[in-house]
């Protein structure tokens, strides 16, 4: 029965979604948002835990305020078109910041590190993943101040790497992971929506590789990571790369939307704000680095019993598509 009620509560949650992404009027894309949000809630609370309940409640109150923004700004945006463009401004300023806090993008952040670190790995990769699509569809057609976007690419790509330096909590380092990935697709949102709809499903395959692994072997801190695959450096190594491609590394798929990214941001003379995305990024890619390194070298005597001695094959492939998925494409393109 759980697992009816599951199926049931995750076909709403893509209704909810679908529902914002198409409607053609503003209450039907609230709507749509709190279909998504009213469906989430007992996937969140999947299992009787005071951190899971914790998490729901904290998750529940940041979605509720920033739904009943969303409303008011949608109300003063609309009726603001009849005014100056002032305030249009002002109101799609209001309307740009409820969903950031929506999506969690710094500095409307606050929320994601604590919410994520009591919830599954499953639950997790919903979060940052699907649940981003709602509010940067919206994001893309109310975009009438590019200065205010760009301010926040900034923070959270630098807020991201400063925070996620010292943890050791693989949940919160995921969700620091996001939340760099979030400034990288609002930059790609003010240059082209195909570039965005490319780097996140880039994002969605790299993320589905390694938390698939990590919820498979139940793996939460960064010293369980010494201990997967210690039967079989091949397959570790062949994991960790995942992280590399995470952090927009070449010649892994993870380097070619942030190329497109980049490319499209110098052609509409975005020139300082690359820049300096692409300097704070180096900070996640230090951390990625200090994962893959650490689990290499801390801890790394080789086990007697060969217990991680099996991989399944459509993961494998999944994997071997996200590190040589930008070889391949690059042949593809020079040579046929």
């Amino acid at each position: 029965m759980m697992n009816l009620s599951k199926i049931m509560f995750f076909n709403i949650l893509a209704l909810g979604t679908l529902m914002t992404v198409s409607s053609l009027s503003w209450i039907i894309s609230w709507i749509g948002l709190e279909v998504n949000l009213l469906s989430i809630m007992p996937l969140l609370k999947t299992y009787n835990n005071k951190y899971y309940s914790e998490s729901v409640i904290k998750y529940f109150i940041v979605q509720t305020m920033a739904s009943l923004m969303f409303l008011f700004s949608v109300l003063f945006f609309i009726c603001s078109k009849n005014y100056s463009i002032e305030l249009t401004i002002v109101s799609s300023l209001l309307l740009n910041m409820t969903l950031l806090l929506k999506m969690g993008a710094a500095p409307f952040h606050f929320w994601m590190p604590e919410v994520l670190s009591g919830l599954s790995w499953e639950l997790i990769f919903i979060v940052i993943t699907w649940q981003k699509i709602a509010p940067m569809i919206i994001l893309m057609h109310t975009t009438y101040t590019p200065t205010f976007l760009s301010f926040v690419i900034i923070l959270s790509s630098l807020f991201s790497g400063l925070q996620g330096i010292n943890q050791t909590c693989l949940r919160k380092i995921m969700t620091y992971s996001s939340i760099n990935h979030v400034s990288w697709m609002i930059s790609a949102i003010l240059n082209s929506a195909t570039t965005w709809l490319y780097y996140f499903l880039t994002y969605c395959v790299i993320n589905y590789n390694i938390i698939m692994i990590l919820l498979k072997y139940n793996i939460y801190n960064m010293k369980q990571l010494s201990k997967l695959f210690s039967s079989n450096k091949k397959i570790k190594f062949f994991f960790m790369l995942n992280f590399l491609s995470l952090g927009g590394l070449p010649p892994f798929l993870g380097f070619f939307p942030k190329w497109m990214t980049v490319s499209s941001m110098i052609n509409n003379n975005y020139y300082i704000l690359v820049i300096l995305l692409i300097i704070f990024t180096l900070i996640s890619l230090y951390i990625y680095t200090r994962i893959t390194f650490s689990s290499f070298s801390i801890n790394s005597e080789e086990s007697l019993i060969k217990i991680f001695n099996k991989i399944n094959y459509f993961h494998f492939t999944i994997n071997l598509f996200s590190l040589i998925g930008l070889t391949v494409c690059n042949i593809v393109v020079n040579y046929f």
